[in-house]
């Protein structure tokens, strides 16, 4: 288990009303399966998905992100958190465009303060994992949607995250990269990663280890698993 919610829930006050956007929530992320957070948009499942990241505070209930509860944190132990143990990888990439595909994975490490030295060879490693070896010296704009997300992936594995948060994937890539990327995610998965995809695309569930559905706040999960 990398992150565990009990009676997690989410609010936002906007004027003078209060915005439930997760009702009360049970729920374990274990290392080893593709979890995937399915539901329409307006769900509640990027709030889930923000808050596996740590990246808001729950408003009631306790979330522990590897063995470490989130509540309580400060700001700068949260971004540590999240820099040492979560790689993200976005619907639109988020690659920045003057940097080529080597220079975006490193990204993270530089963060970290990493020497040159020593992250390169994680650099080489994480392109590796993603086949884009290749293309490491090209720009975003010279890369397909495919092989842009394929970038991403090795960005969000550099630092060697035990969780990985994906939100929404798939949603720019065509039927051939959709299916490329997402063999990677679970390939990660099956590898020991804790990987959860947030989409509303019913064609990811082949790929899921175990899938939980977010619908007005509500999270449930079906008793049939994919294969």
């Amino acid at each position: 288990m990398i992150a565990k919610l009990n009676g997690v829930s989410k609010e936002y006050t906007v004027g003078d009303q209060t915005l439930t956007a997760l009702q009360p929530t049970d729920l374990q992320v274990n290392e080893g399966e593709l979890l995937l957070i399915i539901g329409p948009s307006g769900s509640g499942k990027t709030t889930l998905l923000s808050l596996l990241g740590c990246v808001i505070y729950p408003t009631a209930g306790q979330l522990w992100v590897n063995g470490q509860l989130v509540n309580n944190m400060s700001q700068k132990k949260l971004a540590q958190l999240r820099l040492e143990t979560i790689g993200f990888v976005f619907q639109n990439f988020n690659l920045l465009a003057p940097l080529t595909g080597e220079q975006n994975v490193m990204i993270p490490l530089q963060l970290m303060g990493m020497a040159s030295s020593e992250s390169k060879p994680k650099v080489e490693k994480a392109l590796a994992l993603v086949g884009m070896t290749d293309r490491k010296k090209s720009l975003p704009k010279q890369l397909s949607g495919g092989q842009q997300q394929r970038i991403a992936i090795a960005r969000a594995l550099v630092n060697n995250p035990k969780l990985i948060l994906c939100d929404e994937p798939t949603s720019s890539l065509d039927k051939d990269s959709l299916k490329v990327v997402m063999e990677e995610l679970r390939l990660l998965a099956d590898e020991g990663k804790a990987v959860a995809v947030v989409t509303h695309d019913p064609r990811l569930r082949e790929y899921a280890h175990r899938i939980i559905e977010v619908n007005n706040g509500v999270v449930t999960e079906p008793k049939e698993l994919t294969d």
